[in-house]
Parts: C-alpha cells; structure tokens; sequence
C-alpha cells in the first residue's frame, strides 16, 4: 500500500484522484488550511487522513508541520490545488500577484523541500498538476500563468536534482476541466459556465494513476490532456 499526500483534496481533479486512491486501497493524507477543513475533508474522504497547513502563507507550513505528526514515508507528493484571479497586467496589484505565486508556486516549493527526506526515503514521486496556461499565456491570464510557468521550471530543476536519488517528477497541463475553479474562471471572464463543454475531472486523474503506475524503468515528464470535445 502507498502512502500519498495531496492538495487541492476538496474538488475538481483533487477530489476524483483521492477518490479513486482510496478506493484501490491506498493510504491518503490531504492537506487542509485549517482545522475546519480537515474535518470538511475527512467527511468527504472517509478513510483519509489530514494534514493542516496553509498554502497560502507558504512561510508558516514549516511551523505548522512541526505541531503535528507527519507520515513516515511519502510515495507520492501530488500537488493539485490551486488559484486564479484574472485580470490585466496594467490592473493587477501586488495583492493579487502575491495570492497566486504563494499559492500556486511558493507552496508547492516549500512542501516539496519539507517531505522530500520521505521521498528520497521511498524514492518517491512528485507530481505538479500545472495548466495549458503553464505552456502559453494569454491576455488577462499573466499572474496565473506566470505562476504555471514557475511551476513548471520548478518541476525541471527538480528532476534533474533529484534524479540520483530516485525521485520522479512529472507535470500535468490539463485543458479546461469541470470544476468550481473553472466556474470562478467563467464568471471572471463573463461568461455563461457549461460543465458539459469541458473535461470530467476523473478524465485527468485517470492520466495522474496511470503516471504514478508506470513501472520503475519509465518515467512521465510532461503529459498534457486537453477536452475532446
């Protein structure tokens, strides 16, 4: 049985990977920004364990895990969750520039730096679900995309780190998939939200276990999914 930690637990593609990693058997611990939410997450995710810390002030989560007890071994680090607020270079204030990149990039960097004495441990894997926005940026997307951007020159620099110590790093670059993110998403961009038109997050977590199955001697880098409809 593998032991896996992962953000963005609540919904969208967090929720649909949790869900089936529970239902195979495997052992989940879900990071939740507070007491309030762990307890929201453990009645979602029967079974799960949790984990309280708050990605969006990264510089506390080394405290925070210090007041708890944290797994003994990590076989995958997967980080899912996320934000976005849209808007303008010539609008964005650094409040919303600071939301995205601690969230978005900071976090994930610190919680990677935190838990990779466990990967190294289990020799690992860490996935980064990343975003089409990560590959190319468009107008009113630059503070999210700069984030993904990061997000994805982390995950390299990673790889190659840690490669000698048997950590696999792969990112994910979902097109758009159903989920209350890409509501908020429609509603930034004014426009009529159909969850139809767009990928079932168990679409994603589908590509996610097939790259945390493959055997030893193969490795997943880059892997996008985009809407076939």
């Amino acid at each position: 049985m593998s032991t896996h930690l992962i953000t963005g637990a609540g919904s969208g593609i967090g929720a649909a990977v949790t869900r089936r990693l529970l239902e195979r058997g495997d052992d989940v611990v879900a990071l939740a920004r507070d007491a309030g939410r762990a307890r929201e997450l453990t009645a979602l995710h029967p079974g799960a364990r949790t984990l309280v810390g708050d990605l969006g002030t990264p510089d506390r989560l080394s405290w925070a895990f210090g007041q708890q007890t944290m797994p003994d071994r990590i076989d995958s680090l997967l980080h899912v969750a996320g934000v976005v607020e849209l808007g303008r270079i010539g609008e964005l204030t650094p409040r919303a520039w600071h939301f995205q990149l601690n969230t978005n990039l900071v976090a994930p960097a610190e919680l990677t730096r935190l838990l990779l004495p466990q990967l190294r441990m289990a020799k690992g894997h860490v996935l980064f679900v990343n975003s089409g926005a990560g590959l190319d940026a468009h107008a009113e997307w630059g503070a999210y995309a700069a984030s993904k951007h990061g997000l994805k020159a982390l995950a390299d620099s990673l790889r190659h780190e840690e490669h000698a110590n048997g950590v696999r790093v792969t990112s994910v670059y979902p097109g758009r998939t159903a989920s209350p993110m890409q509501a908020k998403v429609h509603q930034q961009e004014g426009k009529e939200y159909d969850a139809d038109r767009w990928m079932d997050p168990g679409s994603v977590a589908t590509t996610i276990l097939m790259a945390l199955d493959l055997p030893r001697d193969a490795e997943v880098n880059d892997l996008t999914v985009r809407p076939g409809r």
